[in-house]
């Protein structure tokens, strides 16, 4: 999967440091943290913010020497919760600064990229709104905000028609230049960290369109779109997918926290730690409620994680959990392999992407008469049932081409005399699939044919040439068109289709969490394959150079769709339950998942046919968001419960008592097997094990029976097996045991599920167990 890349949604692996401005050839940036402010006032102002600054001063001038270095040296400082600046340092200048006792860490800044008419009826929002008792029509209070590339703010999916006066609460404003309304209320840029990098790449500071939040590439006006766009009737694209494109939750007030720039080099389009940072000190500071951040780094496997106190993400996160902001983030499209999920911080509702029961299907018939089923979006189309010419493009290439490069369809590699006329079968890789349709047309070929040369997920591609992208393995095609004496092919027009099974997306990352093996990662699924939304018309609707379509609305695909879907949820479980914590509404997210797809099936994994996906795929599961609503019980999280967790990970207690701004002391003894978290996962089991966790009754009074289901070679027992709640608020504790059976030792994890039921509710968690493997002397 490696040279594999998720085209549609600008997710790509990178590691790539944002390096700070050349005033010498060591300085870099860097990100000092500090934990939290203390200003002394519950309603801090400018005189406050203004105040900080002058400490960061003082403390890089403790370094530096000098106050007007300090100035220079200074990129961003962050004034409001989040306590710390950026800044270029020599590499010997960040290690004296984290000697500091009041700094948290010091890391290098990184850059993070980028991970619908149909998929809010899919998770039953029809149903949802059509009951008054839920008190969706109160999501107008809420504020959605998102980090990414901004907003197209004349998009019709942030109409403010019927909308009433923006939330007292609100202290955000709008960049120069962005006509906000009643909809949408927000929208601010950040790039420092941006042009930190493109200085040090081009030595020069210029800003074009990094000046205002406006969108230049159209994925954040996507994303936002997602969360919680304003209904738009009549919406398609080039005919397809023909519908009412509307937000999960479309009542709800948005804004855009701009931190992620076009590509300053020959990487995708970058957002920079220390731009997210201030994304999410803005965001928390203007009073949004839920914040939405489509940004992560996939990692390989076996690659460590930073720690949580290294990670932009995972301290804005943490951050704004403790201001009771529910904070929802993309796992990451490194997916199949394992240990590639981003994001894991506990904190974080960390969302895999599923595959909906709706594509843009067209079908492949073989001259045999076999038929197989594709996903396409080509807007030009081949005389119906008319076969053509069918050849391998490794076998119609120029000389001097290598071989696997034209199998992949490069440009240069195709001799038009052999395959003008032809349908070419090219496989998948390398280059984005709408350009190998390109080099095929202009090498006189009448279509193309996409093959996955390994298990994938199949995209809807914008086309301008005939195309489709088969499910079927390659090799069906590849030995029918070497067997046969006259091998043809037609290629049908695409058409919208309902038929699909709901499936775990290949692309999407896989667990288990390298950082914290402990904690389930992902957390849940939810739609991020071919979701249609809005789109920002400067954005290019395909990578060809040569295609000046602009779209309104487009179809895109990665855990970047999926992330917003889930903050939409999100907000509409506040509207109905405005009381509920950032982990309770987690916690009724994950266990009323759903693991199963709409026919009743174990829900399956696009990338390998007919196999069960599994914990580390789709964490609790799909996203059942009518069940959430009422999940009976909630595992309730607080603060206390983050500092023991922060004990159990080694974490040192004065470092982290900067986190809450007071002194905590360890507990003699803690585990982060006993955080209360809605999964149970026990890495590396050794003997017998036992575990404790809280439930909370959020729903009407009632008595719960537990049921498991074992791990294969696990025994698991629960105690007390019946939990009584008479009133609402009220808390239970129980506790599980598990150990391997005797003569009987699985090799890589297994899985299992506890259920609470009082025969209305289904309270569920996903068990995953390894066994600690015995090493040969």
């Amino acid at each position: 999967m490696g040279s594999r890349r998720i085209i549609l949604s600008l997710l790509v692996i990178s590691v790539l440091a944002c390096l700070g401005k050349p005033t010498s050839a060591t300085k870099k940036a860097y990100v000092v943290y500090l934990g939290s402010h203390d200003h002394g006032h519950p309603e801090p102002n400018d005189e406050h913010f203004a105040k900080a600054t002058e400490y960061h001063y003082e403390l890089l001038a403790s370094v530096l020497g000098s106050k007007e270095k300090a100035k220079e040296s200074l990129i961003s400082s962050y004034t409001k919760y989040i306590n710390g600046f950026a800044a270029n340092l020599e590499k010997e200048e960040a290690e004296k600064l984290a000697k500091h006792p009041d700094v948290v860490s010091v890391f290098l800044s990184k850059k993070k990229t980028l991970q619908t008419t149909h998929s809010w009826k899919f998770l039953g929002m029809d149903k949802i709104e059509a009951e008054p008792k839920w008190k969706t029509s109160e999501g107008s209070n809420l504020i959605i905000g998102a980090l990414d590339t901004g907003v197209w703010p004349e998009s019709e999916s942030f109409r403010d028609d019927g909308m009433g006066p923006i939330p007292s609460k609100w202290k955000g404003s709008c960049d120069k230049g962005i006509p906000c309304n009643r909809k949408l209320i927000g929208a601010k840029h950040f790039n420092y960290g941006n042009l930190a990098m493109k200085a040090d790449i081009y030595n020069i500071i210029e800003e074009t369109d990094q000046t205002t939040a406006r969108d230049t590439e159209g994925h954040g006006t996507h994303t936002l779109s997602i969360a919680a766009g304003s209904p738009v009737p009549g919406t398609s694209i080039f005919g397809f997918g023909q519908g009412t494109a509307r937000g999960t939750l479309p009542n709800a007030r948005v804004a855009a926290y701009k931190v992620c720039w076009p590509p300053v080099d020959e990487n995708t389009i970058g957002c920079c730690d220390i731009d997210i940072l201030a994304g999410f000190d803005a965001a928390i500071h203007d009073g949004v409620d839920i914040i939405s951040a489509s940004i992560a780094t996939s990692f390989a496997a076996g690659e460590p994680q930073p720690e949580y106190y290294m990670d932009a993400t995972a301290i804005g996160a943490f951050h704004a959990v403790k201001k009771g902001i529910v904070v929802v983030c993309s796992a990451g499209n490194g997916g199949p392999d394992a240990s590639t999920v981003g994001n894991v911080a506990p904190w974080i509702i960390t969302v895999g992407a599923s595959v909906m029961d709706r594509g843009f299907s067209n079908y492949v018939q073989l001259g045999d008469n076999r038929r197989f089923k594709g996903q396409s979006l080509a807007t030009t189309a081949l005389p119906e049932k008319k076969q053509y010419p069918l050849v391998n493009a490794a076998k119609v290439k120029l000389p001097e081409a290598d071989d696997y490069d034209a199998l992949a369809c490069k440009e240069g590699t195709l001799d038009p005399e052999l395959v003008k006329g032809k349908i070419v079968a090219c496989v998948d890789g390398y280059i984005p699939r709408t350009i190998k349709g390109q080099v095929v047309a202009d090498a006189g070929g009448v279509g193309m044919i996409v093959l996955n040369d390994m298990p994938s997920d199949c995209y809807a591609d914008l086309h301008l040439h005939p195309a489709s992208h088969l499910f079927e393995n390659a090799t069906t095609i590849i030995d029918y068109i070497a067997d046969s004496p006259n091998p043809t092919a037609c290629i049908s027009n695409p058409e919208t289709d309902f038929g699909l099974n709901p499936a775990l997306a290949c692309f999407s990352s896989r667990g288990p969490n390298s950082l914290t093996y402990d904690v389930l990662k992902p957390d849940i699924i939810a739609p991020g394959m071919s979701i249609l939304a809005s789109y920002s018309p400067e954005g290019m609707a395909t990578e060809l150079a040569t295609d000046k379509r602009r779209l309104l609305f487009n179809v895109l695909s990665g855990t970047s769709m999926a992330s917003p879907h889930v903050a939409g949820m999100v907000g509409v479980i506040k509207s109905a339950h405005p009381d509920w914590t950032p982990s309770e509404i987690k916690s009724a997210l994950m266990t009323t998942a759903r693991t199963r797809d709409h026919l009743g099936e174990t829900l399956r994994d696009q990338c390998i046919n007919n196999v069960e996906a599994d914990p580390f795929g789709y964490g609790a599961g799909h996203v059942r968001l009518v069940r959430a609503l009422d999940p009976g019980l909630v595992y309730p999280l607080t603060m206390h419960e983050y500092w023991n967790f922060f004990c159990s990970i080694g974490y040192n207690e004065s470092q982290f008592a900067k986190f809450f701004k007071k002194p905590f002391v360890c507990p003699k003894q803690s585990c982060t097997l006993d955080f209360n978290y809605p999964a149970i996962t026990i890495p590396g089991l050794s003997g017998s094990v036992t575990i404790s966790r809280l439930l909370k009754n959020v729903g009407t009074p009632g008595i719960y029976n537990a049921s498991i289901i074992e791990p294969w070679g696990i025994s698991v027992t629960v105690a007390p097996k019946t939990l009584k709640f008479e009133k609402v608020g009220e808390k239970k504790m129980f506790r599980l045991t598990i150990k391997a059976k005797d003569g009987m030792k699985p090799k890589t994890f297994v899985f299992g599920k506890l259920k609470w039921s009082d025969g209305v509710h289904s309270v569920r968690s996903p068990i995953s167990v390894s066994l600690e493997q015995a090493t040969d002397s």
